[in-house]
């Protein structure tokens, strides 16, 4: 199971078919032994019952009859709080024992046109049978003898439950996602100091901090699998595929499912990494923020960094042609994913040049923003 879109919202693995089955054959168990001397009439809720209805049949062993009533109750992801009979029934109920098959009951407001709906029928009993529950917006004081599944008060599709018309046919149940991540790709020329700043920034925003050069050195070190990939193409001399860095980016996400979000240092570096980095992120239902640069002048930086190639031991930061070829490079590429995120107003170019308090200052008011 993974994130699916629907239109234009994202819902998350919920519900295991499995886990669905289960419930099922329980409810379907203490209805037989309930009605082990007669012979029922299961009556579904359509739409989103059919696909119960016809498992619940198939794991009920008894003698018994089925029908359908048709009610209306959603618009979108909300309840519109009124229901309306589509559809009623021709069969003779009169001393009969009938049970309903729901989908879903959440504030009861279907359940109560349902009694009303069979009051005056002359039934043996009514009883009520649904696969999923909410009980933190159940409203009313009916009675529900068969609970499959007591679930939290979130918008659900799969297993016969659509949005919007989509998704009755998942055999998973899905959650439509509410958590909302804050992604921000954070972006400076060498020497500029966007490495303090995303520590500061991660901590104040609670944010998870993702420096590509760590990333590496991390599965390098360690010889997993990607990082002795990796470090075989940077022995030969070749530049490591984007597909291999971003397949450790999206582990490093991974790990951290729960995040509020994510500062992005060092990736992306070129525009088809950044346009993988925002197909990844759409499958889980987020997306890039935005692109925050420091800017800093160059000269300034040069003579910044051939100070700390005094105390760092750095060979690249004690040579003036080595640190301008890196800022071609970097000027280079920022310009192409200057235009990328721009294009999608998510580019934010702020001053580099201050104390770090002072740029932590401005930085903190776009994310902020974002």
């Amino acid at each position: 199971m993974s994130t699916i879109k629907l239109h234009k919202k994202y819902f998350n693995p919920f519900i295991t078919a499995d886990k669905i089955k289960v419930a099922i054959d329980k409810i379907a168990e203490l209805v037989a032994k309930d009605c082990k001397d007669e012979t029922p009439i299961f009556i579904g809720v359509l739409n989103g019952s059919f696909m119960f209805v016809a498992d619940f049949i198939r794991a009920y062993h008894g003698h018994c009859e089925v029908s359908f009533v048709k009610l209306v109750s959603y618009n979108g992801t909300g309840s519109s709080g009124s229901v309306k009979q589509l559809v009623g029934l021709n069969e003779n109920l009169e001393g009969r024992t009938v049970v309903i098959l729901e989908d879903i009951i959440d504030t009861g407001n279907t359940l109560e046109e349902i009694y009303n709906i069979f009051r005056n029928k002359k039934l043996k009993q009514l009883k009520i049978a649904t696969l999923f529950f909410k009980p933190d917006v159940y409203r009313k004081g009916l009675h529900i003898d068969y609970i499959g599944l007591s679930i939290p008060d979130k918008f659900i599709v799969g297993y016969g439950l659509d949005y919007d018309g989509l998704g009755r046919n998942l055999a998973d149940i899905y959650q439509l996602t509410t958590q909302e991540m804050t992604n921000i790709v954070l972006f400076g020329p060498p020497g500029a100091g966007k490495g303090t700043q995303a520590e500061v920034l991660k901590d104040k925003y609670n944010l998870i901090h993702i420096s590509t050069g760590d990333v590496f050195r991390y599965n390098i070190k360690n010889k997993t699998d990607l990082g002795t990939l990796a470090k075989s193409y940077i022995d030969n001399g070749d530049l490591v595929p984007d597909e291999v860095t971003i397949d450790m980016l999206k582990a490093e996400v991974d790990k951290n499912a729960e995040a509020n979000g994510f500062i992005f240092d060092g990736f992306p570096r070129t525009e088809s990494q950044a346009k993988a980095l925002d197909k990844f992120l759409e499958e889980k239902g987020e997306t890039i923020n935005g692109m925050v640069a420091l800017e800093v002048p160059e000269d300034l930086l040069v003579a910044r960094l051939l100070k700390r190639g005094e105390t760092s031991g750095r060979p690249d930061d004690q040579d003036e042609e080595k640190i301008r070829n890196r800022f071609n490079e970097y000027q280079t590429k920022t310009s192409i994913l200057k235009d990328y995120y721009t294009a999608q107003n998510k580019y934010f170019g702020v001053d580099g040049v201050g104390s770090i308090e002072e740029i932590t200052e401005i930085l903190s008011k776009v994310f902020d923003r974002l």
